[in-house]
């Protein structure tokens, strides 16, 4: 097996995404009257996040304490690309809709206009989405971001050897799946393609280490991880 090293969010609101860290959040930057718009630099992008969900999927309105934040949103400007001294081309473009980890040290919460958006980097994106106000069954259709690879996680067992049903507490969190698709590779300036070449690809039946990638899970229940190449331990 070669070695290497190994995501949840799910409808892309952060009430279903999940990482063993601690999250802390600054307040959002208030852009001041007078001012139009922003303009990234660098390898940033800015996003304007989606809208919160207010109702459920049967209709039920939603206290404000339960409204779930919004972990997607569309690509509406990006930087210059000028980044030491270079400039990088973006994979990303104008209208893409994009899904971000909710953990915020990745990005930057700006208010404007009273509207919400967040400036990031684009190796920072976890992935493209297939279209505007995309939910979780799109899932499967994701284009991961950079060195990022997206897998269909196996199943752990219900029961044990013995007959006993397991409560989910009790049951080891799954370490291997196979890999649904993967990213153009992590940004290299002196690559021929300025990308390092992937060395997994879809089809791998892949082990990662058990707290990587943020974890996904579709209407019907089937689960999901987005975690990045050196998060992979090996492929069979």
């Amino acid at each position: 097996m070669s070695a290497m090293r190994a995501l949840r969010p799910a409808p892309f609101t952060s009430a279903r995404v999940s990482r063993s860290r601690l999250n802390v959040r600054a307040e959002a930057v208030k852009i001041p009257d007078g001012f139009a718009k922003i303009s990234p630099r660098g390898d940033r992008v800015l996003v304007k996040v989606a809208e919160e969900e207010t109702k459920t999927r049967g209709g039920i309105l939603l206290p404000t304490s339960a409204v779930k934040k919004p972990t997607s949103g569309d690509v509406v400007e990006l930087g210059d690309g000028r980044v030491n001294g270079e400039t990088r081309p973006f994979i990303l473009k104008t209208g893409d809709t994009v899904l971000y980890s909710k953990f915020g040290f990745m990005y930057t919460d700006i208010k404007l206009k009273e509207q919400d958006f967040i400036l990031i980097r684009e190796e920072d994106v976890i992935g493209i989405m297939p279209r505007q106000n995309a939910q979780a069954d799109d899932i499967p259709n994701m284009k991961p971001m950079s060195d990022r690879v997206l897998i269909k996680v196996e199943e752990t067992a219900d029961v044990t050897i013995g007959g006993v049903l397991l409560p989910e507490t009790a049951k080891e969190r799954p370490l291997s799946g196979t890999v649904v698709s993967t990213g153009p590779g992590k940004y290299d300036a002196e690559a021929e393609e300025k990308r390092k070449p992937m060395r997994v690809q879809p089809g791998d039946r892949v082990l990662y280490f058990k707290y990587a990638g943020d974890n996904m899970e579709t209407p019907d229940g089937t689960k999901y991880v987005v975690l990045r190449e050196d998060d992979i331990l090996c492929k069979a």
